[in-house]
């Protein structure tokens, strides 16, 4: 087996996926994604994984992705040995500018291409690998109720407008608890970002103020306040929010083990229908079977602040992006390879995987149009 491990996150791999099913479990995922296609059923595609050559295949970007990358390499490479696979957790910023420029073969994002890195490199692509869920962690000591919060309200912290936790208008949401007056410290990342990405469109669909204000993308141009702090890292925002009472913090689904283990806990949030939903598994496969519908060929979509019954508002495709003209024929195949194997239901797409670190399978239609963009890689 050859895997090369480069890790640049803050928190360990271990400590992200420990016991990491505490809400997840793919195994109602099914009969959740069913009810949305009964009317129409897409075939499942048949996956045939390459035998690759032997090649060094790079891959870097998402630390939200950067723990199932590190399940699937070793997975992958003992199965395929002549095949050196390195990964690394740098963020989704760093991992569409370097597959980009060809620094890696694979970058991972949390986050679809931009209209200008599409027009600047009109043969990268972003190709959905599994869905995932962001949740919005805080560390307010003592206090474990699951508040409810939306887009407004999260606008107003980071703009620096609401400054306390028991602001009126944080109260008014949740009548039942008793909010203490403790200063809020709004937590951003620092480094490029799909998670920031996700968040600032969350923000921007259901707060006109921030659109017009500050928008959305991998990185933003955020408030100056005083009570802000950027970490760098979904594990900078973790261990970052756990060091600081009355952190808020927006964190990938894979590290929610090591949010709840270092004493804090995450809120239900208001969705596109007006409903205050937790990040379940049934809640992210309705978000997910309502936007499989309408998903383009290229995955470019963002499942943030749709209008599903039931469903949590930011759940998002995780990407592989990848230009379709590898250096050579043999690192095109080991590219293909390596991504087929992600995406097939019995192998990388699997509970055995997925489950670990509460990800979702991709619905068969997606899967169908990701099989398809792989089979251009040349």
């Amino acid at each position: 087996m050859k895997v090369n491990i480069r890790t640049s996150v803050r928190l360990t791999t271990s400590l992200a996926l420990a016991g990491a099913t505490v809400l997840f479990g793919l195994a109602s995922v099914a009969s959740a994604s069913t009810k949305h296609h009964t009317k129409k059923k897409v075939s499942a595609p048949t996956f045939k994984v390459e035998t690759p050559p032997s090649a060094n295949i790079t891959e870097t970007g998402s630390t939200l992705l950067y723990p199932l990358w590190n399940l699937w390499a070793p997975a992958y490479t003992n199965k395929y040995a002549k095949v050196n696979l390195t990964t690394g957790g740098t963020g989704s910023g760093t991992g569409i500018a370097d597959a980009a420029s060809g620094t890696v073969n694979i970058g991972s994002s949390d986050a679809y291409l931009a209209p200008s890195v599409v027009a600047a490199t009109p043969s990268l692509m972003n190709i959905p690998l599994a869905i995932s869920v962001q949740v919005i962690a805080y560390n307010i000591p003592g206090l474990h109720a699951h508040l409810k919060l939306n887009g407004t309200i999260l606008s107003g912290i980071y703009r620096g407008t609401i400054t306390n936790w028991n602001d009126s208008s944080i109260q008014a949401l949740n009548p039942s608890v008793t909010l203490p007056n403790l200063k809020i410290v709004a937590l951003h990342r620092s480094d490029g970002s799909g998670d920031t990405f996700l968040f600032t469109q969350y923000l921007s669909r259901q707060d006109s103020a921030w659109a017009s204000s500050v928008s959305f993308g991998t990185t933003v141009s955020w408030p100056t306040i005083s009570n802000s702090l950027g970490e760098n890292g979904n594990g900078g925002m973790v261990s970052g929010c756990s060091a600081t009472p009355g952190c808020v913090a927006y964190v990938g689904i894979s590290y929610l083990t090591s949010v709840l283990g270092d004493g804090m806990t995450y809120a239900s949030l208001r969705n596109g229908d007006g409903a205050y939903v937790l990040p379940t598994t049934k809640s992210a496969a309705m978000e997910a079977a309502g936007y499989a519908k309408i998903t383009p060929a290229n995955g470019a979509i963002s499942m943030i602040n749709g209008r599903v019954k039931g469903g949590y508002p930011i759940v998002n495709y995780e990407y592989a992006i990848v230009n379709k003209q590898q250096s050579s024929t043999s690192t095109a195949k080991a590219v293909r390879s390596i991504l087929e194997w992600a995406i097939n239901p019995k192998l990388g797409n699997s509970a055995r995987f997925l489950s670990q670190v509460n990800f979702l399978p991709l619905p068969v239609k997606v899967a169908v149009a990701s099989l398809k963009q792989i089979q251009t890689i040349k």
